[in-house]
């Protein structure tokens, strides 16, 4: 018990005395006898908001549906750089010369995890299964926020046989056949997109967009879908209490499927984590225990005393305490405690309503106030003072560890310049004209900017922050807290001025980070609502070129138009930092794929 006191003192000197007290005299955690669930214990910064494929676009909900549905394929949990490789398919995809034919089969023997819906039959995976997940992107009932990501793709007839239930306002058809989306028998799955896409597998390997789905579930289930993800993927869904707590089941149904992976020679990480777990089956832990906990303190403090047993992403203010200069503090290390820090594949942006009529627009004076207030944006001591230093500032909307990420490119995106932003209010008309002190339109009507915010105390930091860079430039802001899932819901639908979100490449290639420009993905990836057509061409052609100098070329463009037309303020590339207790073994952070608890595993309990 002294030993935890003193742990508890050490690694968290911000905690007052009583709170440290309180946690170091509560009930001590008994060991787990050897024959209990081997589980996975942590938490989740922000709420979870459905467990329906076809209804997310948030990286916390996706994590679970990641492990509960399958793709066709899948990444190599230990290669670096990434490596596709099979999951439920038999093998690699065959494509056309042309890049717009793809043909998989799906392995036989695949099932579904046992659900009241399948009437106590077992229920094998099969094409049709496919079929019906992409069908469902393209239903209008269902309103799916990643339609306009799934059709960039351009499925031959898909979108048109979307435009004909909307036209006749009648149920989308499920039945009638579309040309570019068939299952030509039994396993057989063969896709026909209208342009070419050399690089369509990232698609055919998101296991949490585009897992086989049975359509008796969606059937048994109708609204109620959400609450009952059943795939054959190695968890299922256990308990639920939406926005508090979430447990995952290791899926009894699972089929034989074993730890096997390719790492690099000189991967020394990679080459020991192989060496250790080549040949077991997979899932190795028999449960996942999720909370959201949307304070960091209290998420600390959980991983701190035992509670869980796994911190993703310390929060900013601790990281510092968890790995001094990168290296793991010494009392966590006494503990048994494992740490790894690295830059993720992300980026955090404040991104602006291109349909408000004050911030948005194309007009020059629309596109000046934008980019003042990017110029105002001081990221720099936002990142060392609200994120603890835990940020490398961003230049362009390119994720570090994709492959068209260039460290030494340079734009006026990342730009901190309060002269120059001040300066290009007052050429385009935003003085004060009524003496009070705030700059007023251009019309002389009041300026004032209605910029979302979180309602905990990351987000109170941040507004005090953006409070102060605003003031320096004489703009009036009136900020508006709100919980995560509730901000999420109105940036879709267009309600709001100003908000933030982070961004995390699911693919190795540079365009997914892109699909924010994108005009045909407005409400879903595209929550600015930015629409130029010269971008969304320069989008086609990055989706059409191989790679190659001159796709290189056009991402350079596409870089000076984002941080021209401003309509998001790319801030910085998070650094994280995670941390396992002695009894997790075997966890590497995945570069862009969701799914690793199956690759991972819990040996007894951490001594008290």
């Amino acid at each position: 018990m002294k030993r935890l006191l003193r742990s508890l003192l050490a690694a968290a000197p911000a905690l007052s005395l009583s709170l440290a007290l309180a946690l170091a005299v509560s009930p001590a955690r008994a060991d787990e006898p050897s024959d209990s669930p081997k589980t996975l214990r942590y938490a989740f910064r922000v709420a979870e908001t459905s467990f329906d494929p076809s209804q997310i676009n948030d990286i916390y909900s996706r994590i679970v549906t990641a492990h509960i549905f399958e793709a066709l394929y899948t990444y190599d949990h230990l290669a670096r750089p990434a490596k596709f490789k099979p999951l439920t398919a038999e093998a690699m995809p065959q494509h056309s010369d042309d890049w717009r034919t793809w043909t998989m089969r799906v392995r036989p023997g695949i099932y579904f995890a046992d659900d009241p819906a399948f009437k106590g039959k077992r229920r094998e995976l099969v094409a049709e299964d496919y079929v019906y997940a992409i069908k469902r992107f393209a239903d209008p009932a269902l309103k799916s926020p990643v339609w306009g990501y799934v059709d960039s793709f351009k499925l031959l007839g898909l979108a048109e046989q979307r435009q004909r239930s909307l036209d006749q306002k009648k149920p989308f058809d499920y039945e009638a056949p579309v040309e570019g989306l068939r299952a030509l028998d039994r396993y057989t799955l063969q896709i026909k997109l209208a342009e070419a896409r050399p690089r369509f597998i990232e698609f055919l390997a998101a296991s949490d967009l585009l897992g086989g789905f049975a359509r008796e579930v969606a059937e048994a289930y109708g609204d109620k879908i959400s609450e009952h993800p059943v795939g054959t993927g190695p968890f299922k869904l256990a308990t639920w209490r939406r926005a508090s707590f979430i447990a995952l089941e290791r899926n009894p149904d699972y089929r034989e499927r074993y730890y096997d992976a390719e790492p690099a020679a000189d991967d020394a990480e990679g080459q020991a984590l192989l060496a250790r777990f080549k040949g077991r089956r997979i899932p190795m832990i028999d449960r996942v225990e999720i909370s959201i906990i949307e304070e960091n303190q209290p998420r600390w403090l959980a991983f701190l005393n035992g509670q869980h047993n796994f911190i993703e992403q310390v929060p900013p203010e601790y990281s510092g305490l968890a790995m001094p200069n990168g290296h793991l503090a010494p009392n966590l290390a006494k503990q048994g405690v494992r740490g790894w820090r690295q830059v993720r594949a992300d980026q955090a942006m404040t991104f602006f309503n291109l349909e408000d009529p004050v911030v948005g627009g194309y007009t020059p004076e629309k596109v000046a106030l934008r980019r003042a207030i990017g110029l105002g944006m001081d990221v720099a001591r936002e990142v060392r003072l609200v994120h603890k230093g835990q940020g490398v500032l961003a230049q362009a909307p390119i994720s570090p560890n994709t492959k068209s990420y260039d460290p030494a490119f340079k734009s006026s995106m990342g730009d901190y310049d309060p002269a120059r932003a001040n300066a290009l209010l007052d050429l385009y008309g935003y003085v004060d004209r009524d003496g009070d002190g705030w700059r007023d339109l251009p019309d002389g009507s009041p300026l004032e900017l209605q910029w979302s915010i979180e309602s905990d105390q990351r987000g109170r930091q941040m507004s005090e922050q953006y409070q102060r860079d605003m003031k320096a430039l004489k703009i009036k802001v009136n900020f508006k807290p709100g919980k995560w899932p509730e901000l999420l819901k109105a940036a879709r639908s267009g309600s709001f001025q100003i908000w933030h979100v982070g961004n995390v490449s699911a693919s190795p290639d540079s365009q997914g980070a892109l699909q924010r420009y994108d005009g045909s993905q407005i409400g879903g990836q595209n929550m600015a609502r930015f629409k130029r057509p010269e971008f969304d061409a320069l989008y086609r052609r990055l989706s059409e070129l191989p790679d190659g100098p001159e796709r290189e070329a056009t991402f350079v463009e596409a870089k000076r138009q984002a941080a021209a037309w401003m309509p998001y303020r790319i801030r910085y590339h998070s650094m994280v930092t995670d941390l396992a207790q002695r009894e997790v073994l075997g966890y590497r952070r995945p570069l862009f794929w969701l799914d690793w608890w199956q690759y991972a595993d819990v040996e007894g309990a951490r001594p008290q």
